[in-house]
């Protein structure tokens, strides 16, 4: 997966003071987890919770070995939230074997599938944040269908094809209270750097007029929820 960052038409960052630290330990942690979150992708996903978690819990869409869930947490911790993440842990199209991002490790051979539940519990574990870090087991669609509970940010960084970041977007992106953040992983605007679904449901997230841009990390963008509706 591409890090390739393009040029930011973004006004200065608005928030005021000095984002936190995340510490140094849990900063190590996620270092160590499997995963595809780049370093300064991750430190900013971190300052996102720990900015937006005080409006509510935080939701993640794609779990994965916990990488992510690590910066989230730590997030979490200093906001006073917690984070609720969501895998079926039989892994995205672009992890199965024959692609570029398949880890043999993750396959469970008693039954030939994909399965990272148990490298995420150990990572969560060895982190030292399974109070902070929630895991939900289930598909993100079925599991959208049952929510009520408002949230302060949502990240979105499940399946990249088309269907299943629309199905994220049209399933979560509701629930995030008005103030409250939503995050998209691995937005590229050019094709060279990588799959288009996620930037074209960001550009729509976008075009609703619910929601304003605040921020951009590499492929990460940050946008906060204005008004009404998702479109």
């Amino acid at each position: 997966m591409s890090n390739a960052t393009g040029p930011s038409d973004l006004p200065a960052d608005p928030r005021p003071g000095t984002p936190p630290s995340m510490p140094a330990d849990l900063l190590q942690a996620a270092h160590r987890a499997k995963g595809f979150m780049p370093r300064a992708e991750g430190i900013a996903l971190f300052e996102t919770a720990a900015e937006y978690g005080s409006r509510g819990p935080i939701c993640e869409i794609g779990t994965y070995c916990g990488k992510s869930a690590v910066y989230l947490g730590a997030g979490a911790r200093l906001s006073g939230s917690v984070v609720l993440t969501v895998d079926h842990h039989r892994g995205s199209e672009e992890i199965q074997p024959g692609w570029a991002h398949h880890d043999p490790t993750l396959v469970d051979p008693r039954f030939g599938k994909m399965d990272s539940l148990p490298t995420f519990r150990c990572t969560i574990a060895a982190a030292g944040l399974e109070e902070e870090v929630i895991a939900i087991v289930g598909r993100s669609e079925r599991v959208a269908g049952l929510w009520n509970t408002p949230l302060g940010m949502l990240f979105i960084d499940g399946g990249h094809s088309e269907e299943p970041v629309t199905k994220d977007y049209e399933g979560w992106a509701p629930h995030v209270v008005p103030g409250g953040a939503l995050a998209f992983h691995d937005v590229y605007p050019d094709p060279a750097d990588g799959g288009q679904a996620p930037y074209r449901v960001h550009q729509r997230a976008l075009a609703s007029g619910a929601f304003k841009e605040v921020r951009r990390e590499g492929s990460l963008r940050v946008l906060e929820r204005i008004g009404p509706g998702i479109g």
